[in-house]
């Protein structure tokens, strides 16, 4: 993995609220806008003067965050709801945002699961792929033609270190944001020569609501605030960003480790804090139902 990490105690500058204004304004798309990472990055963005569509499937947390941001900052919120776990929704996101001047789209929706695989129910993990993926890939798709078309735009994708090897306990949340960070890492790229810039970010654990969806008791964990800025100043100046203190102490941690180490640490890690699940008494019987 290359380091790219950014100290967690950044200073919102001027420079760097311009800079985000004049490369990617005057409208950013961010999905996940209701809670955790996505609504901390919103309102940054909307510190730096940038319009914003917010999306997610609860209206009236949406609303009142949309008019919370208006007024605290003086811009404008589209408020778009939808279900972005089917295809139905996906479109329907595009149609209602399309005619928008977005330069900017924020991938903050997502799901996790974790425990045994075998233990899962397949309709749950199926929900997570196609929020964590499918969306995603569809929603990536169609702002990078659009930017590439306009010649300007920005696109920050939510990684997560897990996504680096295979992790036991996680085993399918790790792969699909393995699949976010490899094809973060390669539209950086791709897009490069059409003047668009791409941006997985990696963080660590970061206390925003995943750890109740996910079933995860999780001890000293992030906050959105300690990624946010990392994430916005590193988008546009490289390809991934491990942002905030503790996921620069882990990734240091693991960096000489090989592969099949680095699984068996996440193993320990992801056993702890999944530990107080209850597995099923009888595989077999499961099994057989």
């Amino acid at each position: 993995m290359e380091n790219h990490i950014i100290p967690g105690d950044m200073r919102y500058s001027n420079h760097l609220k311009e800079r985000l204004f004049r490369t990617y304004g005057p409208w950013a798309l961010v999905t996940g806008a209701s809670s955790g990472i996505g609504k901390e990055l919103a309102e940054r963005l909307a510190e730096a003067g940038l319009h914003l569509v917010l999306t997610g499937r609860s209206e009236s947390i949406l609303q009142e965050f949309g008019d919370e941001l208006e007024e605290r900052y003086g811009i404008l919120v589209e408020v778009i709801v939808a279900d972005i776990s089917c295809t139905t929704g996906i479109h329907d996101l595009i149609q209602k945002a399309g005619n928008l001047p977005i330069g900017l789209f924020v991938a903050s929706a997502g799901l996790g699961t974790s425990g045994h695989f075998v233990e899962s129910k397949l309709d749950r993990e199926m929900h997570m792929l196609n929020v964590n993926m499918l969306a995603v890939l569809m929603l990536t798709h169609y702002f990078a033609r659009k930017f590439a078309e306009q010649k300007k735009g920005g696109i920050i994708l939510m990684s997560s270190i897990v996504g680096f090897q295979g992790v036991p306990n996680a085993a399918h949340y790790s792969a699909t944001k393995a699949y976010v960070q490899s094809i973060g890492e390669a539209l950086y790229y791709e897009l490069k020569p059409y003047k668009v810039d791409v941006l997985a970010a990696a963080p660590g654990p970061v206390n925003s609501g995943f750890s109740a969806t996910a079933n995860m008791e999780m001890g000293n964990v992030l906050k959105p605030k300690d990624i946010a800025l990392p994430i916005l100043s590193s988008l546009g100046r490289k390809s991934t960003v491990f942002p905030g203190r503790l996921t620069k102490i882990l990734i240091l941690g693991l960096r000489t480790v090989p592969r099949w180490g680095k699984i068996r640490i996440m193993k320990k890690v992801m056993g702890g804090m999944t530990k107080h699940q209850t597995p099923k008494k009888s595989m077999a019987k499961s099994f057989s139902n």
